[in-house]
């Protein structure tokens, strides 16, 4: 099956492919799973040229390690990626506290154009 039209990019993290000797890059649905990565990871303001991008999830790193913080974490994340990953139909977004005070994310999503299930499960620290 020819996914070419799931995108491709650079790898993130950004580094070079010793095979090849040339940048690295990410294809198909793991080009997804790095974006959405990348989205949850930026600040709104980071991005010079675009200074909308990223998600707000960060604003709660002081924010007490409580279940209300988790929820409000899960649904910044839900809300950045409806906007800013188009290729994807985000099912679910669900939060709870990791023993070490991060808050855990299990993220459901579809593929678009292939009705592809997958899931992904990030960590956002918190206090």
């Amino acid at each position: 099956m020819k996914k070419e039209f799931l995108g491709r990019g650079w790898s993130f993290p950004f580094r070079f492919d010793p095979a090849k000797g040339s940048v690295a890059f990410s294809e198909y649905e793991e080009n997804i799973r790095q974006n959405i990565t990348i989205i949850i990871g930026t600040r709104p303001g980071e991005r010079q040229m675009l200074p909308e991008f990223g998600c707000n999830v960060h604003d709660l790193l002081f924010a007490p390690s409580s279940s209300n913080t988790a929820m409000r974490a899960a649904d910044m994340v839900k809300r950045a990626l409806d906007q800013w990953e188009p290729r994807i139909d985000v099912l679910n977004v669900h939060s709870s506290l990791d023993p070490s005070g991060a808050i855990q994310l299990k993220i459901g999503y579809r593929i678009l154009s292939t009705g592809a299930v997958e899931h992904l499960t990030q960590l956002v620290a918190s206090q």
